[in-house]
């Protein structure tokens, strides 16, 4: 055999790279705990009042960056926190009277996603997909002798944790040094990210990770065997019926934009700051699959839409008040 045919058996070997539609923009319009649900419908009319004027600026924006000319690709999702906690009321009835409160408030949503879902989807577990895939930022000056995050179970942007060391043993400076961020602005901001701890009936991931891996789904970053992971389920009484069955994600309209998207905007209390926070570095820290980011690039590319090279530059946020406690 030669060489060439050696390559291209190589090549032909590997497992092709699906693309998904992609909507220009995908709003987040909530995250809802299970003791958020405790103030009933009530709760969210005031929720989707409040998130509403946000709604309408991202997508009085994305109008404005397309131009008259182009239409405006918007898809609308809310997150169901279920992996921390089980909620008593089946998915209909939570489901239900959610789609009710936004759209009293002429807000549509296009797409319910379970947390547990982030976690694992089917057979496949996007967290531990994204996990693979991690490549931990070395500090300026070291070699990268900590632990990886796949060990450890956590993240930094910068050197030195507190509580450890970098220096020798033997060094005969033990005096306390500070953290360190990496590509510093003058001064530190250092963040320590747990992304995941072990417990007694297996591995449990954080939130904030949680979070980056919702944020990776909506971006449509990522894929197991070439394959798209988590994609949205038509919903369906028996969908419906119970958490269990419920797919990780469910599309609720049938019209809508597709729910993955070029950039992500999510409209949140200010209790989820620190989260998201988290979620920029380990966003940072993320080799996604090179072949899906060029798919991506090129396709934005080919309908003229500007998209940053980092990931964590085509998110945004609005953090209001925590006065619903829903938000």
């Amino acid at each position: 055999m030669t060489g060439t045919e050696a390559r291209y058996e190589e090549r032909s070997a590997q497992p092709r790279v699906e693309q998904l539609p992609l909507a220009h923009l995908s709003i987040e319009l909530g995250h809802l705990y299970k003791e958020d649900f405790a103030g009933g419908i009530e709760q969210f009319r005031r929720h989707f009042l409040q998130v509403r004027p946000y709604v309408a600026a991202a997508r009085e924006r994305l109008a404005d960056v397309l131009g008259p000319k182009r239409t405006p690709r918007v898809s609308t999702c809310f997150m169901i926190d279920d992996y921390f906690d089980t909620f008593d009321d089946p998915p209909a009835a939570v489901i239900g009277e959610l789609v009710q409160a936004a759209g009293e408030n002429d807000l549509t949503i296009d797409y319910i996603a379970r947390e547990a879902g982030c976690a694992r989807a089917g057979e496949v577990s996007p967290a531990e997909l994204i996990l693979d895939r991690l490549v931990a930022d070395p500090p300026a000056g070291t070699d990268g002798v900590w632990p990886p995050p796949q060990e450890s179970g956590w993240l930094t942007n910068g050197d030195r944790p507190p509580g450890t060391s970098s220096r020798p043993a033997m060094s005969s400076n033990t005096g306390w040094r500070p953290p360190v961020e990496n590509a510093r602005n003058r001064h530190s901001i250092f963040v320590a990210v747990e992304i995941f701890s072990e417990e007694d009936g297996g591995r449990l991931w954080s939130c904030p990770y949680l979070a980056a891996v919702w944020q990776l789904m909506r971006l449509g970053m990522l894929r197991h065997h070439g394959r798209p992971v988590a994609p949205p389920r038509q919903a369906t009484d028996g969908l419906l019926a119970s958490w269990a069955e419920m797919p990780a994600v469910l599309q609720l309209n049938a019209a809508a934009e597709p729910f993955t998207a070029y950039r992500t905007h999510s409209v949140l209390a200010r209790r989820f700051l620190n989260i998201e926070t988290a979620v920029g570095i380990v966003l940072s820290q993320v080799a996604v699959d090179e072949e899906v980011r060029l798919q991506v690039a090129k396709r934005a590319a080919g309908e003229g839409f500007a998209l940053p090279e980092e990931l964590v530059e085509r998110i945004a946020y609005v953090f209001d008040g925590d006065a619903t406690r829903v938000l």
